[in-house]
């Protein structure tokens, strides 16, 4: 049986007085990839921030590999095996693309087979092209895999992808796709936010619709393809 590397527990979530999250509640396995779907303003990205470390819930739990790290600072809690992509790349503009491939790079947890420049590069061989420019002058689809480069660079036993296809040409949204398909297959665990449905069923293992702050249905891909109205009222699409 799959051991359970992520565990979000009833966690309730507040700017400051307005309340975001109302008791969300998932979990993810070793090797699983589990996304998070449903219209923006949902709180999808507030989950994210929650379980990273970079807002602080005023109640319920973050596990991660049965270790407790509500509250943690966020450089504790991407020490623990928690890797993010945010939303927007967020990448260092005044840093050249190896420097910032290198400067968060660890293997704090001791993989056998840690994220390198070398493997960063096999994966994204126009990043290496492009070593040595600024990250400011990298095109958008660029800017996106070196932000996947980054994290992965950190050697996390868990990415998260906050809108990682977001404003990208179908071609590099086509490319970052593979990309994650292949981190599957390599056995890395994945949570993916995505408004991008279609390859979202192809690539993940469980789906949790998210509806005002909490998890409201939970399910395959192939069980949420026999209820498109879910999609429908959930989603909008």
């Amino acid at each position: 049986m799959t051991t359970t590397l992520l565990e979000v527990d009833g966690i309730e979530t507040f700017y400051g007085a307005s309340q975001a999250l109302f008791g969300m509640s998932f979990d993810v396995r070793e090797r699983e990839v589990v996304t998070l779907i449903g219209r923006n303003g949902m709180g999808k990205s507030t989950t994210v921030k929650s379980i990273m470390g970079l807002l602080a819930p005023r109640h319920g739990s973050v596990r991660m590999a049965g270790e407790e790290v509500t509250g943690r600072a966020a450089h504790q809690v991407a020490c623990s095996g928690l890797g993010l992509v945010p939303e927007g790349r967020r990448i260092f503009p005044n840093l050249t693309v190896r420097e910032n491939l290198v400067a968060t790079a660890g293997n704090r947890l001791g993989s056998a087979s840690p994220w390198t420049l070398a493997r960063v590069y096999d994966m994204f061989p126009r990043l290496q092209e492009r070593e040595r420019n600024l990250g400011s002058n990298l095109s958008g689809g660029e800017q996106q895999m070196l932000a996947i480069g980054r994290a992965l660079m950190t050697n996390p036993r868990l990415l998260i992808l906050d809108e990682a296809t977001e404003g990208l040409a179908p071609l590099v949204r086509a490319e970052i796709w593979k990309c994650l398909a292949r981190l599957k297959d390599e056995g890395l665990s994945l949570i993916v936010i995505d408004k991008n449905i279609e390859p979202l069923l192809r690539l993940a293992d469980r789906h949790c619709i998210v509806e005002k702050g909490r998890v409201v249905w939970r399910g395959s891909s192939d069980e949420l393809r026999q209820q498109p109205r879910l999609l429908q009222e959930y989603v909008g699409i």
